[in-house]
């Protein structure tokens, strides 16, 4: 079930949760093996999908760092779950960034242990759902476009390897403009108190449909004036195409 209030980045509030983790890929497999460079254009810097104990343990750390920062306690080891997908950033070997892209099951989502009645709503109009949890960002300077990208890799597992069409994240109300104005999330009913944190939190949702209409307006256009979103820094409507490619080609790569 969700917690997850705020997510901690230096640069950037996130969602927090509780147990995260991953699946399908692991992380001896090429999943990222030629993106560094499609994503910064620095070979010091790559995204991969994380599904052994090492990967876990080293994403596990940098959130534990992050909301110890942001002062949340309890837990936040990322354990194996079926239905989710771990994304960790590195730089120069050093765990700079983490996300989990959690996916609907008959056990549902972290974030019905609050929002039950918002997510059953869109279920019941045939939406299919997922959620991002765990997210923590932490690297000196501008880090807009390597945020940028590991939420491209999230919109493609969602997408393109489950066929989702629905995204949510829970996060802290004083977070919700950042959400809506770097990606488009938007607020679903009123905040609730999350006992796990003893924060309030409320829940933002954006429609991949929207994300992906987006990503081919902008994507790998870098800065545009008076853009706001991340979406300039996206990866490129055809860079998209061959990530896409590559990571369907994978075992297990589409569920």
């Amino acid at each position: 079930m969700q917690s997850s209030q705020d997510a901690p980045s230096k640069l950037a509030p996130e969602s927090a949760d509780d147990d995260a983790t991953p699946h399908t890929v692991s992380e001896g497999d090429p999943v990222l093996a030629q993106l560094p460079d499609q994503i910064t254009q620095e070979l010091n810097f790559g995204i991969r999908m994380v599904d052994t104990p090492a990967g876990r343990n080293q994403a596990s750390m940098l959130i534990h760092r992050m909301y110890s920062w942001r002062g949340f306690s309890g837990n936040h080891a990322l354990k194996p779950v079926a239905n989710r997908v771990t994304l960790m950033a590195s730089q120069k070997g050093e765990a700079v960034g983490t996300l989990s892209v959690g996916l609907d099951c008959p056990e549902g989502l972290l974030a019905d242990e609050l929002f039950k009645p918002e997510l059953d709503a869109v279920r019941a109009a045939g939406g299919r759902i997922c959620e991002i949890i765990k997210f923590a960002f932490d690297m000196a300077g501008t880090s807009k476009q390597y945020q940028a990208a590991m939420f491209h890799l999230a919109v493609i597992t969602a997408r393109d390897l489950h066929q989702c069409t629905h995204m949510f994240i829970e996060v802290q109300p004083r977070h919700r403009a950042f959400f809506d104005n770097a990606l488009g999330f938007k607020q679903l009913g009123e905040a609730k108190m999350n006992p796990r944190v003893s924060v309030q939190g409320i829940l933002m949702c954006v429609e991949l449909a929207y994300m992906t209409e987006q990503i081919q307006r902008y994507g790998g256009q870098g800065h545009v004036p008076g853009v706001r979103s991340f979406y300039p820094h996206f990866f490129s409507p055809r860079e998209e195409i061959g990530i896409v490619n590559r990571m369907l080609e994978l075992p297990n790569g589409k569920s």
